[in-house]
């Protein structure tokens, strides 16, 4: 009797611990979701993340009158790790799509963890990759350096085996604010993404087999046109709207750079229009909008306080008030259909593909003339694609006009760089750095810095690891600015 009494007790013990176990979860913070939740989070954060004016600054685009900007003068010093907290929403959504065997947005979140990664060696050299995220599951709060070239090698991987798991499947994508569930349009971004990719190690062509962009561009999808933009659409709702809209900064000391409105003028061209303000000087006088001569900018390599002179003499445009008081504005993308072309410009004149260099450069300058069309418009008159024709027929535009390889180059980069104003984030610094084009003006002595410095809290928290990568990169203690990393050696 007592050892049936004493299996009661052991059951109805078992019986108490399940149910305070089941009293225990918390239902308002569940562990397990759907990742089509997580999905439309991820990709408002992405295509967010570099949105914003610094790069402006280091591109000679914008000048700050109130005070030195740091980016302007290129005297900035340390980065930031806040990506692999994003990376944290990115890591939990391939989780969940692992748990109901959902390979549409593993491969969605291995686009992600390659956008992230790329942007984030870039920035510094040597980061966590390998180990990277994996406090939950491994309890690694400290992960180890992966080399540049290893973290470029498993961007490229992810970025193959994301197109390859999304050409296996034939479902829609729930929670895909981008477009809109469409599989093929995600395999045609994920792809122009790999090309930008190899695109960046064209310095490194004895490192990297580079023979797959050619079969990328002959074999998988590409975008054919602006209305495929990998781009995020702004609404005018609370929490939708352009992330600029009612920004007090452009109001302030913000103001364009004469290198930037130079070089639009010199070309005669009228995205001026769109991005910039006439001076006040100017419109007193009566100037039309389409008048070349009513913009003016401020000169970046000197002292603050003479520009903002300058500007207070009404000498100086601003940035054009559609881009702050605008609450839908202009979507923002995270590469478009213009700036693959371009891309493959540049792989047509290296010789990686067998292509025409100057059809695919024309249809990439014609592209962006196209989306300002779409969406500036108040200024569709004057990107018309009878205008850009025009605009491509000038010796300073025209491709065919170009002397040499070199010089074709130069134009294809600097299309990219006269259509980054708000867009494109870091990237038109970092073709900077790898092709020298376009020249950035700067103080005599001030050179243009290849990086930025780790974050204190990998000194703080990660060491011996951080400590290790910059010895291994640069020599012990040389976690500098001026070093140049992998990618451009």
């Amino acid at each position: 009797m007592k050892k049936i009494l004493s299996i009661l007790m052991i059951f109805v013990g078992l019986a108490s611990c399940q149910d305070l176990e089941e009293m225990n979860i918390n239902p308002n913070s569940p562990t397990e979701t759907h990742p089509q939740l997580l999905l439309t989070s991820v990709e408002w954060d992405a295509f967010q993340a570099y949105i914003g004016t610094s790069p402006l600054y280091a591109l000679k685009i914008l000048v700050q009158t109130d005070g030195e900007n740091s980016y302007q003068y290129y005297n900035w010093t340390r980065g930031d790790y806040d990506d692999y907290a994003t990376l944290r929403n990115v890591t939990k959504m391939i989780e969940e799509a692992e748990r109901i065997e959902d390979n549409t947005y593993i491969a969605l979140g291995k686009f992600f963890r390659s956008y992230y990664f790329y942007n984030l060696t870039l920035t510094f050299g040597d980061v966590p990759y390998t180990d990277a995220l994996k406090g939950e599951t491994d309890e690694n709060y400290s992960p180890s350096y992966d080399d540049q070239q290893t973290v470029f090698e498993g961007i490229l991987d992810e970025l193959a085996e994301a197109n390859d798991l999304l050409a296996e499947s034939n479902s829609i994508i729930s929670g895909d604010v981008i477009y809109d569930g469409d599989i093929t349009s995600w395999r045609k971004l994920i792809n122009a993404f790999r090309l930008k990719v190899l695109l960046t190690l064209s310095k490194k062509t004895g490192d990297i087999d580079l023979s797959e962009f050619a079969s990328i561009y002959q074999n998988e999808p590409l975008m054919e046109s602006v209305e495929e933009n990998g781009q995020l659409v702004f609404l005018d709702q609370q929490n939708n709207r352009y992330p600029n809209f009612n920004s007090s900064g452009f109001s302030s000391g913000m103001y364009m750079d004469s290198t930037f409105i130079q070089r639009l003028q010199e070309r005669e061209d009228p995205r001026l229009f769109i991005y910039a303000t006439q001076t006040k000087s100017a419109k007193e006088a009566g100037k039309a909008l389409d008048d070349f001569t009513s913009y003016e900018g401020g000169d970046p390599a000197a002292q603050y306080n003479d520009v903002n002179l300058k500007a207070a003499e009404g000498n100086v445009s601003r940035v054009n008030t559609r881009y702050y008081q605008d609450p839908e504005n202009e979507p923002y993308m995270l590469l478009g259909y213009s700036e693959q072309q371009l891309i493959l410009a540049e792989a047509a004149v290296r010789g990686w593909i067998s292509a025409d260099a100057e059809e695919l450069y024309n249809s990439g300058v014609k592209a962006s003339f196209k989306f300002y069309e779409t969406y500036a418009e108040d200024y569709t008159a004057y990107v018309t694609e009878t205008i850009a024709d025009d605009y491509l027929s000038r010796s300073i535009n025209s491709f065919a006009s170009a002397a040499d390889d070199d010089a074709k180059i130069e134009l294809i980069i600097m299309q990219k760089y006269l259509q980054s104003f708000l867009q494109l984030g870091w990237s038109t610094f970092y073709e900077q750095l790898r092709t020298g084009y376009p020249t950035l003006r700067r103080p005599a002595g001030v050179e243009i810095p290849y990086r930025w410095i780790y974050p204190q809290s990998e000194y703080n928290y990660n060491s011996d690891n951080v400590s290790a990568a910059i010895s291994k990169q640069f020599g012990a203690g040389n976690d500098q600015i001026d070093e140049m990393t992998w990618w451009l050696k």
